[in-house]
């Protein structure tokens, strides 16, 4: 039978077995096998991720510079360098960041982000740390690790200057054993713009938890990842070149919108420090929600964190037009002028039942 039908006889009746569904289903999973983006399970249950290309960076850096056809920007002091983007060198006085200019669209999430922090200082003559953000705006730069103050969205610090800890070093107090904190220090913030990053406490009055992370002037590998499933905030970290994940901070019923950016900026003042990322790669993740899950994860226009009060913004008025105002200062004369008239007409008639009484 095979000699009769050959090669190509068998190739016509295997390929009429197959159904459209079938074909194109080997379709798809051999553009996932040849794009290098399929998927992959993580841990237990039904999880996949996704590489997302639009929103990772990795060497040779290629879509990064100053230019709008880029996926990344840089800012300030940032350099892009062969082995690592130096977002601010072991210098005074210097700023820079890295940011997205994709927004990010995805429901569930998981950013893994390969840095270094190393310089000349010793202990405590170091500083100031760097940040990962997930904000509403980009490429805005400010005092809180490079960004602007009163952000919108989340904010991750690996700070590693204890600001608050020398200032009672200065008053000559002592903090008591179980409220201190030992550094370098990751922490997290959510904000609606209300908010202020506390820096001279190291933002401690606004952080939803946090961690000791000894990540200075290491000789292998420090990583750190930030996964958002299910309203759900996870931060690990993989710093002891074990290649394991140990966690650090867990919050749940954390509320982010989507279409926010991703960056990464840094800040030296008078101490300084090289802070380089090597890669930052975010990956889509699919997970499986029930109706009840669905009605509970509706999207949100501002972020929130449950069982926390945050301030609410209070919008600025916006400015009135010139009709707007014309009408306001004629409807105000008009009443003043109907006011002065029903005021002197009460008043001639209170001057006449006085004439009467005399009488």
């Amino acid at each position: 039978m095979a000699a009769i039908l050959g090669p190509s006889g068998w190739w016509q009746r295997w390929r009429r077995c197959l159904s459209a569904r079938d074909w194109s289903r080997m379709l798809l999973l051999l553009l996932l096998l040849g794009s290098g983006q399929g998927p992959r399970q993580v841990g237990a249950g039904q999880t996949f991720e996704y590489l997302k290309r639009e929103h990772s960076l990795s060497k040779p850096y290629q879509g990064v510079g100053t230019g709008g056809s880029s996926l990344w920007n840089l800012m300030g002091n940032a350099m892009v360098m062969t082995q690592y983007i130096r977002l601010t060198p072991d210098m005074q006085s210097k700023q820079g960041a890295l940011w997205n200019r994709v927004p990010c669209f995805l429901r569930d999430w998981e950013l893994q982000v390969h840095f270094k922090i190393h310089g000349q200082g010793k202990k405590n003559l170091h500083g100031d740390g760097l940040a990962i953000w997930y904000t509403k705006d980009r490429m805005q730069p400010g005092p809180v690790f490079g960004n602007m103050d009163k952000f919108v969205g989340l904010g991750v610090f690996i700070d590693t200057y204890p600001n608050e800890e020398k200032q009672q070093e200065a008053q000559k107090r002592r903090y008591s054993p179980g409220v201190q904190r030992v550094f370098p220090y990751i922490s997290a913030m959510v904000n609606n713009g209300s908010l202020s990053y506390d820096h001279e406490r190291d933002g401690r009055p606004t952080e939803l938890g946090g961690c000791t992370a000894i990540v200075r002037n290491l000789h292998y590998d420090t990583f750190l990842v930030i996964r958002y499933v299910k309203r759900h905030l996870t931060i690990m970290m993989d710093i002891d070149g074990k290649h394991e994940w140990r966690d650090c901070i867990e919050v749940p019923g954390v509320r982010l919108p989507r279409g926010y950016y991703f960056g990464t900026s840094s800040i030296t003042g008078d101490l300084s420090d090289n802070h380089d990322v090597i890669s930052l790669k975010l990956f889509e993740l699919t997970v499986e929600r029930t109706p009840e899950e669905e009605k509970l994860h509706r999207d949100v226009f501002l972020p929130s964190v449950d069982n926390m009060k945050l301030p609410e913004m209070t919008a600025p008025l916006p400015p009135l037009s010139g009709l707007a105002l014309f009408l306001i200062v004629f409807f105000s004369l008009v009443f003043s002028v109907f006011a002065i008239v029903i005021g002197i007409i009460l008043y001639n008639k209170w001057q006449e039942q006085s004439r009467k009484r005399f009488y």
